[in-house]
């Protein structure tokens, strides 16, 4: 009894030793709202993140009551077995594998009852990096506060995948390893961003009539008439007379591809015809047909057509070039 309790304690240490080596430091109270809050007091726009490890020589139960304004997305570094209630109700109960990921958003409680050792990320994200990970996927403000409600455990490999560069943060340079503890949990809350909106996308589509002719006519037009301009979905949506999100759930029903996909399609459908009629450059083509700049536009073009464009236009036929 004395070994196997020295050996959980040995363990607990090597996971402590690596938590403070990889300059994320060990969370001695789980999801502690006031920790938090003191580690967020400097800055009040940084995804703060902690690890929270259990040896496992007897089971733990522990609760929180969540953050007032922090988001916590929880990662699962090792399988473990444990179960886990988000606002009383039960979203784990067994056997969890490694690189799963589950979301709880601001004053919901939360209680966890571990049965094994387990070693646990938990980034606490407050609502500004959340509306600028808004921001940069689909290129407009959010037009309410976010919330990520849905407590649905996330399955997802490159999640796992940064989780794990995360807790191998360089330790060797602090400043650096640093800015790239801060680079990589932004990419995860990017990344839990995307998914919650996709489910609400696929949520609505699946309960959503398609996008009426007529509306859809009025896009296409809108689109055609706006090619070299900004656009984007919210113009594309108002040009419909409907919410970005209903819209987007009608158009995909109706269509079969999301309204930006759609928007890319058109663009290179029309430098395609400018390619192949007029003797513009690639630059300006790119400009012309709304891209943002050229290594962007010719990164588009060789993805739905399979070559540059220049090289396309070059495997014209005479008469077409």
């Amino acid at each position: 009894m004395v070994a196997a309790s020295r050996t959980d304690a040995d363990s607990l240490a090597r996971m402590a030793a690596h938590a403070a080596a990889s300059l994320i430091p060990a969370e001695t109270d789980w999801r502690c709202a006031r920790t938090v809050r003191e580690a967020a007091s400097a800055n009040p726009h940084k995804v703060i993140v902690t690890r929270w490890t259990h040896a496992g020589h007897t089971p733990l139960k522990v609760t929180s009551d969540g953050s007032d304004t922090f988001h916590c997305v929880a990662i699962n570094l090792k399988c473990a077995e444990f179960a886990f209630k988000h606002a009383g109700s039960s979203v784990i109960d067994g056997r969890l594998t490694a690189g799963v990921a589950q979301v709880t958003p601001p004053g919901v409680p939360t209680e966890t009852l571990f049965a094994t050792s387990a070693d646990l990320l938990h980034l606490f994200v407050p609502q500004p990096v959340l509306e600028a990970c808004y921001r940069d996927l689909y290129q407009h403000n959010p037009s309410h506060a976010i919330s990520l409600d849905d407590p649905a455990l996330i399955r997802d490999p490159v999640v796992e995948r940064l989780s794990q560069a995360l807790i191998g943060a360089p330790a060797g340079d602090v400043i650096g390893g640093k800015m790239f503890v801060e680079k990589i949990s932004l990419a995860i809350v990017s990344r839990i961003v995307a998914h919650h909106y996709a489910r609400s996308v696929r949520r609505l589509t699946q309960g959503a009539h398609p996008l009426p002719q007529w509306r859809l006519e009025r896009v296409s037009e809108f689109v055609d008439a706006h090619l070299g301009e900004k656009i984007g979905l919210p113009e594309m949506a108002s040009s419909a007379g409907l919410t970005r999100m209903h819209f987007a759930a009608q158009f995909r029903r109706a269509t079969g591809m999301g309204p930006h996909e759609y928007l890319l399609r058109r663009r290179i459908d029309r430098a395609k015809q400018l390619l192949r009629d007029s003797h513009f450059s690639v630059l300006d083509i790119a400009i012309s047909c709304g891209f943002e700049s050229q290594p962007h536009f010719t990164t588009v073009f060789r993805k739905q057509v399979g070559e540059p464009p220049a090289r396309w236009k070059a495997s014209l036929p005479a008469s077409c070039s």
